[in-house]
């Protein structure tokens, strides 16, 4: 699914790094804030990217925006602890299961089973591995235990989730959108060409 124009690819990266900066430091939607978007960033900048360069700089970002929002925004630092190295891999999950669904990518309605498969499996691991890193070895929590943490995974993870797929799924709109479009004016061409 990775688009080989690098014009596309250049529009759709910037375009996920601004969205990445935007929504990043707000993990819970309200009015005045989108949920965090980073975990669809990193879902599709493996769909739709094809420069392996792409994760790292995204990782970068994530960091700085991290570091600013702690440093300068007034967010607390809790969230920043000797656990927070786990989210290499977490994220890495993502990128990982992005590019397994963009080798599997049709342009037909068939594209809907891996493409769940693949961000269920992407995010279910992502949450293991971010929060359970997170809870047992940022040292935050006095008393851990694998009961806690599954009763924490099911009060986070459908949050969580539910921002992977509002963002995917405006994803996928605009890429049908475009694939429509662009399969038109193929045919507009055609037909032009052949009369």
């Amino acid at each position: 699914m990775c688009i080989s124009s690098p014009r596309a690819q250049i529009v759709i990266g910037i375009a996920l790094a601004t969205l990445m900066a935007a929504t990043r430091g707000h993990h819970f939607g309200t009015l005045e804030h989108l949920p965090s978007a980073s975990w669809a960033v990193l879902f599709l900048a493996g769909c739709y990217l094809s420069s392996r360069w792409v994760f790292p700089a995204l990782l970068a970002e994530a960091a700085l925006l991290d570091v600013a929002a702690v440093t300068w925004g007034g967010v607390d630092n809790f969230c920043v602890s000797p656990a927070y190295g786990f989210l290499l891999p977490a994220y890495g999950v993502l990128w990982g299961a992005g590019r397994w669904y963009a080798a599997r990518h049709q342009e037909n309605v068939v594209t809907l089973l891996p493409l769940a498969v693949s961000l269920v499996f992407g995010a279910a691991l992502c949450e293991l591995i971010s929060s359970g890193g997170f809870y047992f070895f940022s040292g935050r929590f006095e008393q851990t235990n694998l009961t806690q943490f599954a009763m924490r995974l099911v009060t986070y993870f459908p949050g969580g989730f539910s921002a992977v797929l509002f963002y995917v799924g405006i994803a996928g709109g605009i890429h049908t959108l475009l694939s429509v479009a662009g399969a038109v004016a193929a045919r507009t061409e055609r037909f032009r060409t052949s009369s």
